[in-house]
C-alpha cells in the first residue's frame, strides 16, 4: 500500500524557517508518481484544515494561500517521491499541524474533491 511520512516540523522563534518533507512510498506511488498533484495542508487547533500550498501534476503549476504567498515555497524531487515545502519568516499564526496529500491525476490541487492520500502530519510551532 502507499505510505506517506512527513518529517522537519519542530519549535521555531518567529522570523525563523523551516523545511518539511514528505516521502512517498508504495507500488502505486513508485509507477505513476509523476502523475500525482501534491499539497500541503494545515490545521490549526479550533480551525478547519486548509490548503496552504500545491503542485498540480500536468503543468507542474503552483497554488499558495494568500497567508503564505511570498513565504513558503513548494517543490517537488520526483526521482526521490519527495515533497517539500520551504517556509520562511515564520508567523506564530503559522502554528499548526501540517499535513501532505497526494492524488493521482487531479485536476486542480483547489479542486473540493478528495484527495487519495494523507500523511499523519508533523507539528510545526511558532513560539518565541
Amino acid at each position: 500500500q502507499v505510505q506517506v511520512v512527513e518529517s522537519g516540523g519542530g519549535l521555531v522563534q518567529p522570523g525563523g524557517s523551516l523545511r518539511l518533507s514528505c516521502v512517498a512510498s508504495g507500488r502505486a506511488i513508485s509507477m505513476t508518481w509523476s502523475r500525482y498533484s501534491v499539497a500541503w495542508f494545515r490545521q490549526a487547533p479550533g480551525k478547519e484544515r486548509e490548503l496552504v500550498a500545491g503542485i498540480n501534476w500536468s503543468d507542474q503549476s503552483t497554488r499558495y494561500a494568500d497567508s503564505v504567498k511570498g513565504r513558503f515555497t513548494i517543490s517537488r524531487d520526483n526521482a526521490k517521491n519527495t515533497v517539500y515545502l520551504q517556509m520562511n519568516s515564520l508567523k506564530p499564526e503559522d502554528t499548526a499541524v501540517y499535513y501532505c496529500a497526494l492524488d493521482r491525476g487531479r485536476v486542480s490541487v483547489g479542486s473540493s474533491q478528495p484527495w487519495d492520500y494523507w500523511g499523519q502530519g508533523t507539528q510545526v510551532t511558532i513560539s518565541s
